[in-house]
């Protein structure tokens, strides 16, 4: 019985994102190794990175290899697409980590999924799970940001838009500008936010240091080099004004209540839904009450 994934592999080749080691050449799978050997086709964001890596590992690179770096993505994406619908395979392996992770590759396999091509990955080393596990920091939900923009105002607009995000945060940068990120990040989230910085990850100088925003921020004014993944711990949860959701609560209590659920039940399903302490919401039905003392700024 043919397969769905059988007539894909008639149809076409295969496009295969290779995690690429983010420092030592050992973390490399056997499945990368495997590939690099027998692959038609090598979209590489560094072609002699790519051909080094190929070297350190001992393996013959016999496919044609073409670049496919930031500045040539869209030119050359038609070309590798025309590959695959000749049904030979494509490589795509960038300098370090995952393709399409804050490198080239979202165009390519936003292409040849749409196209209908078969998309497979080939999983390894990745700079920002290493550097979230290393970290110490909450890792059950996280944002990645990528690199933050380098202008100054739409860098200070992105942070105030991150202040309140309780999910720990992970970002890329350059070391010519993690002072003033670390300092931009202080100012926004709070010089006593715990933060990490993991520089030269895997690396012979793999350095992990930890701190507040202040402190790293004083720490990197000296000037640092290398690859850098900055982890910050998200924002501690508020303690909602009951002021501020009291209409809202004590509805949605009202509405319970007049379906039959008793108040204590209510009160008790809409803390759970509005993430509020069952003081906060009985509080809110209280003072919705007519004739109550009503919170200034309640309706």
């Amino acid at each position: 019985m043919e397969r769905a994934g059988d007539r894909e592999r008639k149809a076409g080749g295969t496009l295969m994102l290779a995690a690429a080691p983010i420092g030592s050449p050992l973390d490399a799978s056997p499945r990368l190794a495997a590939a690099l050997g027998e692959a038609p086709v090598i979209a590489a964001e560094d072609t002699r990175r790519l051909r080094r890596l190929a070297s350190a590992l001992g393996v013959r690179v016999p496919g044609r290899v073409v670049s496919y770096y930031e500045d040539v993505e869209a030119a050359r994406t038609p070309g590798l697409l025309a590959e695959l619908a000749a049904g030979r395979d494509v490589l795509l392996v960038t300098d370090a980590g995952m393709p399409g992770i804050s490198d080239p590759g979202y165009r390519l396999v936003a292409a040849a999924a749409a196209a209908g091509l078969r998309v497979t990955v080939l999983p390894g080393p990745s700079a920002v799970t290493a550097a979230l596990a290393v970290s110490g920091l909450p890792t059950d939900r996280f944002a990645f940001e990528g690199f933050p923009p380098r202008r100054a105002g739409e860098r200070a607009r992105r942070f105030a838009e991150l202040a309140a995000e309780q999910r720990t945060l992970v970002f890329f940068e350059s070391p010519r500008r993690l002072a003033v990120t670390l300092a931009g990040l202080a100012e926004a989230l709070g010089p006593g936010r715990p933060a990490v910085v993991c520089r030269e990850l895997t690396k012979t100088h793999e350095e992990v240091r930890r701190g507040t925003l202040g402190e790293l921020s004083a720490w990197a004014a000296g000037g640092q080099l290398g690859e850098i993944t900055i982890v910050v711990a998200g924002a501690r949860p508020r303690r909602a004004d009951p002021a501020d959701i009291g209409p809202r609560a004590a509805a949605q209590v009202a509405a319970l209540e007049q379906a039959g659920t008793p108040r204590k039940s209510a009160i008790a399903e809409v803390a759970r839904e509005l993430s509020l302490r069952k003081r906060d919401v009985y509080d809110a039905v209280l003072a919705a009450k007519p004739g109550a003392d009503v919170p200034k700024g309640t309706p």
